[in-house]
């Protein structure tokens, strides 16, 4: 529409602007770019959005600025002195999260400084991101900060390597702590470097959070681990006047494998996924086989923005979902241990939203809870591991409540003991019915077997039954449903428990999320 439109306009001419009169110059890339090009400066290329063109080769509709850029400069601007300063507005493509109801294709508007290092050009990157926000008027933002350096260097010296490390970096990515401590379970390593990697990505606060992190890194033995460069950027927003807006997070770990260094988000209040992000990639460039040129950058969305900015919400009570069902007695007895007020929830009737001092109980199936949080109807929730799984959204598993507790297991008749295994011999692929067609592909595909899911809502074991499938992928507790429909289970397909979890920017931004997770927490060892 053209009031949308104009919005639009004003907000990048506003942040376009801001970037030029530091110096920044525009450059555009194209749409497309060749998949290896991107893969060998580091960035994942996974995306639905390929095709070939005439002469074979693989291309990509580009899901980010920086790496094309990158080749740009390698390519085009390779005798330029250094430092480079360039800016961009121009829409990427990305694949969204089912249900959440976000637009493919979005615009990015950033910058990227290249050839420069220290905490003097971290600080430009982020100091810039802070004068954007406040020139288009979004008046309650924070840029969370982090690292990739510590962790790295506490994997590296813990000899993590391979597909281990890969699931460690995935469930700190994902600020998935539950999962973080069962992937250290069974890891080989001394006692005091197991404890800081569990530590640091729990590490969250001001600027007091780096004093932690320091701590952490030391009974390791691990000198600094980049804090020291943290530490200086907070003292150079201290004097800029923006301190109060900056917080640290060592589980932000953003997604594109090329960063070195500094990493930060942003958000805003009101608004459940981030502005934007950014950070520091020196090792890009070599990685494309040219010369070294540290550089450090950042990306806004300006669809993110323009809500932020129609947004600027006024404070409300912390909203919580709470789950109906078997999970709903637990929750509220879990609650009201960390010191809510669940009185209102002992009689909820058909209310859809029960209040309470300082807080609101939105109550919801599990199923739905993820999506809730996700989307920004509920800061924080509660619900099975399972419904968080299966909804696959970008959402940080907190506690492990302890209760709810069931599994998925992988069962087939009795009576036909051998006959799915036959049949996948014979066709190639296994049938198998299900309601959580997401966690059951996932299971199939870490055991490298095709499957050809059916996804049912209800009464899946008449699947084999009927010879809809050959086995079934379900949820049980004790197994009694399983054998009184003559089926048994063949294999495990993971544990699950009712989960504290929050969206990213609760857990990062609302300190009553933080406060509530140390009292669930507390109370859970209680």
């Amino acid at each position: 529409m053209p009031d949308e439109a104009i919005e639009r306009e004003r907000i990048t001419r506003i942040v376009s602007d801001g970037f030029a009169s530091h110096g920044y110059l525009p450059v555009e890339t194209p749409l497309l770019e060749e998949q290896s090009s991107l893969a060998m400066a580091g960035e994942s290329a996974v995306t639905p959005f390929q095709l070939f063109d005439g002469d074979g080769r693989l291309l990509v509709v580009r899901s980010d600025l920086t790496m094309p850029i990158a080749r740009l400069v390698a390519t085009r601007l390779a005798h330029t002195e250094a430092p480079i300063r360039l800016r961009y507005a121009a829409p990427v493509v990305r694949e969204q999260a089912q249900y959440m109801a976000r637009s493919r294709q979005f615009t990015q508007l950033g910058i990227e400084l290249i050839g420069a290092s220290g905490a003097d050009a971290d600080f430009e990157v982020v100091s810039m991101a802070a004068e954007a926000l406040n020139a288009v008027g979004v008046s309650k933002w924070r840029i969370v900060c982090g690292s990739v350096r510590p962790m790295n260097e506490l994997l590296a010296a813990a000899g993590i390597a391979g597909s281990k490390r890969e699931e460690l970096l995935s469930c700190v990515h994902a600020s998935d702590f539950v999962d973080l401590d069962a992937a250290l379970s069974d890891v080989d390593a001394p006692e005091n470097l197991v404890n800081a990697i569990a530590t640091l990505p729990r590490i969250s606060g001001g600027v007091e959070a780096l004093n932690a992190a320091s701590a952490a890194l030391a009974a390791a033995g691990i000198a600094d681990g980049g804090v020291s460069e943290l530490r200086a950027l907070f003292e150079s927003a201290q004097k800029a006047g923006f301190a109060d807006n900056l917080a640290v997070d060592f589980s932000v770990m953003n997604s594109f494998g090329y960063y070195t260094g500094l990493v930060f988000s942003v958000y805003a209040d009101g608004v459940s996924t981030p502005l934007g992000s950014g950070g520091r990639y020196d090792e890009a460039f070599s990685r494309l086989g040219e010369r070294d040129l540290p550089s450090a950058g950042f990306a806004l969305s300006l669809e993110e923005i323009e809500e932020a900015v129609a947004n600027n919400a006024e404070a409300r009570p912390l909203r919580i979902a709470v789950p109906k069902g078997s999970l709903f007695a637990d929750t509220v007895e879990a609650l009201a241990a960390a010191g809510l007020d669940t009185e209102p929830l002992h009689d909820v009737g058909r209310h859809l939203i029960v209040h309470g001092r300082g807080v609101d109980y939105v109550i919801v199936r599990p199923t739905d809870a993820p999506a809730f949080v996700a989307s920004g109807g509920a800061d924080c929730g509660i619900c099975g591991r399972d419904s968080l799984v299966e909804a696959g959204l970008d959402l940080v598993q907190l506690i492990d409540l302890g209760y709810g507790a069931c599994r998925f297991v992988v069962a087939e008749p009795a009576s036909a003991k051998g006959a799915a295994d036959a049949a996948y011999a014979r066709r190639g692929s296994i049938r198998v019915s299900t309601k959580y067609p997401r966690i059951t592909q996932a299971y199939y595909d870490r055991i490298g077997v095709q499957a050809d899911i059916v996804t049912l809502h209800g009464n899946i074991e008449l699947g084999p039954m009927v010879g809809l499938s050959d086995r079934i992928v379900d949820i049980t507790a004790t197994g009694t449903t399983l054998r009184e429909n003559d089926l048994v289970i063949v294999d495990e397909v993971l544990k699950c428990s009712a989960r504290f979890f929050a969206s990213p920017a609760s857990i990062r931004c609302d300190e009553r999320v933080r406060d509530l997770t140390a009292k669930l927490a507390a109370s859970r060892k209680a």
